[in-house]
């Protein structure tokens, strides 16, 4: 009994499918509490937008017991392209891996650089994938992230200093990206202001975010290296990850910078393809698999051993592709029980009783619980801000506050948002499970919204307008 007392908050957490299905159950139950309703939308440049004012309550659709388990079935079909760019990013990894040019790669670098200036590469990363969350996106780089996991283990860190270096990177620089098409960017569209305006102080934030998560990273690192026992990625398989030889041994070769070449130009392709012809997860996939053809084929491998690498690689990405679909399940149980756009209108009439520093911190919060319902960032802007920003006009709140509040529920939140599928993708490609995840990042994600929340209420008291 006492033992029971004495554990631990993270030694609670639940296993990630357990906590996914509690969720799901949760939804149907708030199904039949939550009056069911919905905002009338319109179409604005081929995407279905709020219109303030238009929510109405409709006939309650709770779900049955059949459909809350109908829904599981329903987030997998949701979340096809997500869990298969998974899929293809493991199996280009795996061909990459198989070639050799990762590791040799890798093993150079560090051979260059030396172990000596191991916390500056942890530094260095966590900026580097924090700035592809900057300008590259989100799921784009998914494929990147096992980069991370070799260097980690190669300077002698560990599978939750990679994930923290890449995946909290990639999340906190999309997330608080003064540059965000799906979020910055949307809601500058709906708010009528100039394209990315305010960006100083979104800069600032997002650096400074950046900053702290540098700091966890490095006192993480120094306490496992001090005592590798604690280390939060203990018994968690590494292979395919490590190094096989002492870095003063390691070279490139011609093949292996041939094979660079392919995954840099492939990767150089798919870039420019997603800001010239807007590109997404599909032809993101696609892209992986022609360079995983071209690199094993370069690679002098046979059609037999790129077909078993392929299943293999799988295999090692499978259980992170099977969480993305249930995780949408969570968002499709949602739309069935109709009850999205009512949480969004009540979250809304209860901001407008609170004073005005208040609001802004409330609603910044309001838009971190509606993350967890849309885990998309243009979909939420799309859903919330219509309704938001004439609730900020009214309170007294600049535009630019009100989309820094949105920005700041959305992204910081991100961090552990069970129902985003890119995270838990990226989580799966580091092979960190997500309750081990949680254990890391919550004190990250609690400094990150306490220093969020103050520049926020800086704002307010500046009066912070779209310069």
């Amino acid at each position: 009994m006492l033992e029971a007392v004495s554990k631990k908050w993270y030694q609670r957490i639940p296993h990630p499918i357990v906590m996914l299905f509690a969720i799901i159950i949760l939804t149907a139950i708030l199904s039949y509490i939550i009056p069911a309703g919905n905002f009338e939308r319109e179409l604005v440049d081929g995407r279905q937008r709020v219109i303030p004012d238009s929510y109405k309550a409709i006939e309650q659709t709770p779900l049955s017991f059949l459909d809350t388990f109908l829904a599981i079935p329903g987030g997998f079909a949701s979340a096809i392209s997500i869990i298969f760019v998974v899929l293809s990013s493991g199996i280009m990894f795996g061909i990459l891996e198989r070639s050799g040019m990762i590791e040799n790669a890798v093993g150079t670098f560090m051979k260059y650089l030396g172990l000596e200036r191991r916390y500056l590469v942890v530094i260095l990363m966590t900026f580097i994938f924090g700035m592809l969350g900057v300008f590259v996106g989100y799921e784009n780089n998914i494929a990147l992230i096992p980069i991370a996991a070799i260097t980690s283990l190669a300077i002698g860190g560990d599978l939750m200093l990679a994930a923290a270096i890449s995946v909290g990177g990639v999340t906190v620089g999309f997330g608080l990206s003064p540059f965000n098409p799906y979020t910055v960017g949307t809601g500058h569209t709906i708010a009528e202001m100039p394209m990315y305006s305010g960006w100083l102080i979104r800069s600032i934030l997002c650096l400074s975010a950046l900053s702290i998560l540098a700091y966890f990273n490095i006192r993480y690192f120094k306490r496992i290296i001090k005592n590798p026992e604690r280390s939060l990625s203990l018994g968690i398989d590494t292979k395919g990850f490590e190094l096989s030889k002492p870095l003063e041994l390691y070279r490139m070769s011609a093949n292996n910078w041939l094979i660079m070449a392919i995954f840099v130009g492939g990767m150089g392709v798919m870039l420019f393809g997603v800001f010239e012809y807007h590109w997404f997860i599909d032809e993101i996939s696609a892209i992986f698999l022609m360079i995983s053809i071209a690199a094993g084929i370069a690679g002098g491998m046979s059609g037999r051993t790129i077909s078993e690498t392929a299943l293999n690689s799988v295999s090692v990405v499978a259980p992170g592709a099977f969480m993305v679909g249930f995780a949408t399940s969570i968002k499709v149980a949602m739309e069935m029980g109709n009850i999205s756009d009512s949480i969004a209108y009540y979250l809304s009439q209860g901001l407008a009783q609170l004073p005005l520093y208040a609001a802004a911190v409330a609603m910044s919060a309001a838009q971190s619980v509606i993350n967890f319902f849309i885990p998309s960032g243009s979909g939420q802007a799309l859903a919330t801000l219509p309704i938001m920003i004439p609730l900020g006009d009214l309170l007294g709140l600049t535009r630019q506050t009100t989309i820094l509040a949105y920005q700041i529920g959305d992204g910081v939140t991100n961090l552990f948002n069970p129902t985003l599928g890119g995270l838990i993708a990226m989580l799966a490609m580091c092979r960190i499970p997500f309750d081990k995840w949680l254990r890391f990042i919550i004190p990250v994600v609690g400094v990150v919204l306490v220093v969020s929340w103050i520049v926020l209420l800086i704002t307010v008291s500046i009066d912070w307008g779209p310069a």
